[in-house]
């Protein structure tokens, strides 16, 4: 496994080289020495599935926040209001499909974006020590994230689809996708690798950093920000 072996080289390599040249010291503040033999690994599925709860939180707010706001905008430009409950319509279907939905993928797009740009993790991911990068241990590129954010999406979206032929209803569906979500986590368990679907295809893998090694997520941010 020469791409992975390669990937878990290099953060190493990154965690350790400070510590070499780090003197030993009581004092406040002081840089903590790496023990050599810790070093980063491959995340376990339960970890990466607890990650994701806790990113989802802030994620159905967002998507409540653009929703709202894309409801008021479509109200105001497509429909007439009223003052009774029996003059209240739905938004066109056109909108919907055409300017809801893709604000919606945006906004999920740029959220693991951004936080996998600029630090390798999102808030779920720093509260358990979680680093997405590529397979040479870099931060992903934003072809790199959106492509990892498609491979998350396959299984879901197909497990949906079968769902829908074999049922359906919208629950059946919406259940389908959830299992397909869940499958890209299972997968793990019976890989070798411990990788997971969105890992294999898009080329990249999360880790589960030691302790001393975390730098947290807004160090991160101006870290990258001063070697720019």
């Amino acid at each position: 496994y020469p791409l992975l072996a390669m990937s878990l080289y290099h953060v190493k390599e990154f965690i350790q080289t400070p510590a070499k040249t780090a003197p030993k010291s009581s004092a406040p503040g002081a840089p903590v020495q790496q023990d050599p033999n810790e070093a980063p690994s491959i995340a376990k599925p339960l970890t990466r599935v607890v990650a994701i709860l806790y990113d989802g939180m802030l994620i159905l707010a967002l998507l409540f926040l653009v929703g709202t706001m894309l409801t008021v905008i479509g109200t105001l430009l497509t429909m007439e209001t009223g003052t009774e409950s029996s003059q209240a319509q739905s938004l066109p279907t056109w909108y919907q499909n055409l300017v809801m939905t893709p604000a919606f993928v945006l906004t999920l797009v740029a959220f693991y974006g951004i936080f996998w740009r600029r630090g390798g993790q999102t808030l779920g991911m720093q509260t358990w020590r979680l680093k997405t990068v590529n397979n040479a241990g870099h931060l992903l590129t934003w072809g790199q994230s959106f492509k990892r954010i498609l491979a998350a999406c396959l299984m879901p979206l197909l497990f949906g689809v079968i769902g829908s032929l074999i049922g359906g209803s919208r629950t059946i569906m919406l259940t389908s996708a959830y299992l397909g979500l869940i499958f890209n986590y299972v997968f793990c368990l019976f890989n070798r690798r411990g990788l997971a679907v969105q890992d294999m295809l898009s080329n990249s893998i999360t880790l589960k950093m030691p302790k001393v090694a975390h730098e947290g997520l807004w160090r991160g941010f101006k870290n990258r920000k001063k070697n720019q």
